[in-house]
């Protein structure tokens, strides 16, 4: 009877250590997150049965895991306010090019199902981290929306906004939010695909998409409409990096920030309408840079150097741009852009006009 006991007592002993580990593993281990943030609670499980409702708390369930593999965040349609920095730091799992962490919306543009209305919609409500000059003057305030820390990631097929708020309240203070930034050490291998980039300087300015430092960043297939600046590569040479596919309307920046970028960068098959500066470089412009089957309609500068958040430097050497012959270049004008928000198309060039023929914007089949 003891014996029997005993056996009982090492088997219910055995089945705790096994169920605890593999609740343990289920927290560390996790390879789909899903979001909701109609249906979701930050409690759940994050299963697509159970999801979460923030992005904040599944950057919080990724940094958690530690082993290696591919993580996915599936976002459902709607709007995910960020209250806080959604900041992705997995310091104890291991991605490479091909098991990667990937932030994306549940049904792509390339679905057949897919219309705009799909898109995850990212808006930042957070406060913002005031900045001085030496004096102790404020000089201004930022803040992160989604902010990446590791290599090999994908963000894919989200709309992102900028914050409401007044980006200059008064003479020499800027306000700026960044919705997407890489920043860390060592990194490589960033790709922003499929995104919407939406903003209005006077309601809700979207200062700056995409602000990256590390090598191997790639931007393609994004429509940046009515941002501030689209790209901005600095800080670390950005070796290996490029832009393709791209719509960019109505910038009240600069589109493109090389100052980090390598002279390998690759610039090709985007299409760029009434921009207020179409290339700024380092204050040394030491790259020079080649510019493939695009079409640019509409700029009032042509190349700065220099610069930073408070402006767009100094006029730079235009000689820096290297012009393929397959390139369409005019200073005045502007491009057919569907309008209709019940359109598939919507916010991209008219078939049949000016730009229609490069594949720029959401989709890639």
């Amino acid at each position: 009877m003891k014996f029997i006991k005993l056996a009982l007592f090492f088997g219910l002993f055995l089945n705790f250590i096994f169920v605890a580990n593999a609740k343990n593993s289920s927290i560390i281990v996790v390879h789909d997150i899903y979001l909701n943030p109609n249906t979701g609670n930050d409690t759940n499980a994050g299963t697509k049965e159970n999801p979460l409702k923030t992005l904040c708390e599944a950057a919080k369930r990724v940094n958690q895991t530690s082993g290696e593999g591919t993580i996915t965040v599936y976002l459902s349609s709607g709007i995910y306010g960020l209250n806080e920095t959604a900041d992705f730091n997995p310091v104890n799992h291991t991605f490479t090019k091909t098991n990667r962490l990937v932030i994306r919306a549940e049904i792509l543009p390339d679905d057949i199902s897919w219309n705009p209305s799909d898109m995850p919609i990212i808006i930042s409500t957070m406060s913002f981290l005031v900045e001085k000059d030496d004096k102790g003057k404020i000089t201004g305030s930022q803040n992160f929306g989604i902010l990446i820390q590791n290599s090999h990631a994908t963000i894919q097929g989200l709309r992102v906004l900028g914050e409401p708020v007044h980006e200059n309240p008064s003479k020499g203070i800027l306000i700026r939010n960044y919705p997407i930034v890489w920043e860390g050490k060592d990194l490589e291998d960033l790709r922003i695909t499929q995104c919407l980039f939406l903003g209005d300087k006077f309601a809700a300015p979207n200062h700056l998409g995409v602000l990256a430092n590390g090598k191997a960043l790639e931007v393609d297939h994004c429509v940046f409409y009515g941002v501030k600046d689209a790209v901005v590569m600095w800080n670390n040479p950005a070796l290996n990096s490029s832009m393709h596919h791209n719509l960019i309307i109505n910038s009240y920046g600069g589109i493109v920030w090389t100052w980090s970028a390598t002279n390998d960068f690759k610039f090709y098959n985007n299409v760029i309408s009434n921009a207020n500066v179409l290339w700024i470089l380092d204050k040394d412009e030491k790259e020079s840079y080649l510019i493939e089957n695009s079409i640019i309609v509409g700029y009032n500068s042509y190349v700065n150097k220099g610069g930073g958040a408070h402006g767009f430097g100094e006029t730079g050497n235009p000689d820096k741009l290297k012009i393929a012959k397959d390139v369409i270049i005019k200073k005045e004008g502007k491009l057919e852009i569907i309008e209709d928000q019940t359109n598939k198309f919507y916010l991209h060039i008219k078939p049949g006009t000016l730009g229609s023929n490069l594949g720029a914007g959401l989709f890639i089949k």
